[in-house]
């Protein structure tokens, strides 16, 4: 959340345009104090000028002005910077004049008089929600090799910079994450920073090529190795060389082929199915998993030997809930991927449903936030995606988490449960465990429909077996 103290630090612009000198002179002093940079404009014409030499992140306008009005402002700055979010002020203002500014696009419709603490809180929301607002994209990012990496997150951040550091290596790398967090786009990234960016760079999902066939999409294969092998085969190893091969889901290799992988890496050289020579390759590896690889090893499911060879250097690729900072920037680029679609000029989100994309828990991470905004979008009927919509489309996703009450509810069940199990249905001695009267627990288990004598009888059978 970003507080007037790191307001301050940041230094976020603001321009604001009135007509009323007094007022702007007001407005300013109010926003300076709070650490904001202030960008002051008499009229609608002069802030146009303003906007083109300077990158505010936020504009505060009268919406009653000599000549260009409020209204006709925004337009002007949609057409140019249409993520730039704008606040309404008048003192004319009515409940159909805010709901079509808000409908339009508007960010939010001031009344005056208000109350400082009002203009701040507002002022905060719009700066902490926008995804423009980032000071980074102030700057002209000077690198390409991660400009699909969508993000202002301090956690990124650092990743990033790790990631850069070890690019110009030729070290093997292990990217660990849960699923749907972009572990694609980081690879791409490292590869792009390498010294191998102008050779080959190739992805492929261990877990979604059958057993039987990875041997021959890895490797390769030569004209009648196998019923149906009918000319030559470049595997992925010859395909990349000179550059990096991706590995995905290592941790869903099987075991028979994993030795292979580990005998190719140590060789640098694969042999073709249905040849007797080997090809000597150059890539670089880096893999992929959702899947702890130190638990599969102790389960020998995953080569330990395997392991170490590709996990010389090891990132961890954040879930989205630990960087809630990129949802707006996130949610902004999947919008407009996609709003071309709608029938409907969309615009952007309202507040309340960037405030609820941004709390939600998001299991299925970037993947999932996908989902829900191209889900919205295609129901959209309004230029601005409302909180209803997000909340219907979070709640089609079965791996939401469940309310407090749903997993107080859970947790109360099995928990009776088990002390019905121990007890063998016995309920004053469960009463006594839990430390409630037996009229409490009898309570307790009618809510949840839990029958002590169904335990009793579970218990009686499984001493008759």
């Amino acid at each position: 959340m970003i507080t007037p103290e790191h307001s301050a630090e940041l230094k976020e612009t603001i321009l604001i345009v009135d007509d009323d000198p007094s007022l702007l002179r007001l407005l300013g002093i109010r926003l300076s104090a709070a650490g904001y940079d202030v960008l002051p404009a008499k009229n609608a014409k002069e802030a146009l000028g303003l906007l083109k030499s300077s990158q505010p992140q936020l504009v505060i306008s009268d919406l009653k002005m000599d000549g260009m009005d409020g209204m006709a402002l925004f337009e002007k700055i949609r057409q140019q910077q249409p993520n730039l979010p704008v606040i309404i002020m008048t003192a004319h203002g009515t409940i159909p004049d805010a709901i079509n500014a808000t409908k339009q696009g508007v960010f939010s419709f001031l009344t005056k008089p208000f109350q400082s603490q009002e203009l701040l809180d507002t002022v905060e929301q719009a700066i902490r929600l926008q995804p423009q607002n980032e000071i980074g994209q102030q700057q002209a990012d000077e690198t390409l090799w991660r400009e699909k990496i969508i993000s202002r997150s301090a956690v990124m951040s650092t990743l990033l910079q790790q990631a850069k550091q070890v690019a110009k290596s030729d070290f093997s790398l292990l990217i660990q994450s849960e699923s749907g967090t972009g572990k694609e786009l980081l690879a791409k990234a490292i590869h792009l920073a390498s010294n191998r960016h102008k050779k080959p760079f190739i992805a492929i999902n261990c877990a979604a090529i059958p057993e039987q066939l990875l041997e021959s999409e890895l490797f390769g294969h030569r004209k009648g190795a196998f019923t149906g092998a009918e000319k030559n085969h470049v595997g992925l190893f010859e395909a990349a060389n000179g550059g990096t091969l991706f590995l995905d889901e290592i941790g869903d290799m099987p075991m028979n082929f994993q030795v292979k992988l580990l005998r190719a890496l140590q060789e640098k050289e694969v042999r073709p199915l249905g040849s007797t020579v080997a090809v000597k390759v150059d890539v670089r590896i880096i893999a992929a998993t959702h899947q702890n690889l130190q638990k599969a090893i102790i389960n020998k499911s995953f080569r330990e030997d395997l392991y170490y060879r590709l996990n010389v250097v090891e990132l961890e690729l954040p879930p989205l809930s630990d960087r809630r900072e990129d949802i707006p920037l996130l949610a902004q680029h999947f919008l407009s991927k996609c709003k071309d679609k709608s029938a409907h000029l969309i615009n952007g989100f309202s507040k309340e449903a960037m405030e609820l994309l941004i709390s939600a828990p998001w299991p299925g991470n970037i993947r999932q936030l996908e989902n829900v905004i191209e889900q919205s979008v295609a129901l959209s009927s309004e230029p601005l995606i409302s909180e209803a919509l997000i909340r219907n489309a979070l709640r089609d996703k079965t791996s939401q988490l469940p309310s407090f009450q749903e997993a107080r509810d859970h947790f109360e069940r099995d928990y009776l449960a088990k002390l019905l199990d121990i007890t063998a249905g016995n309920v004053s001695q469960a009463a006594r465990i839990a430390q409630r009267n037996r009229t409490e627990f009898y309570k307790l288990l009618n809510k949840h429909h839990l029958q002590a004598e169904s335990f009793r009888e579970e218990k009686k059978e499984d001493d008759q077996t």
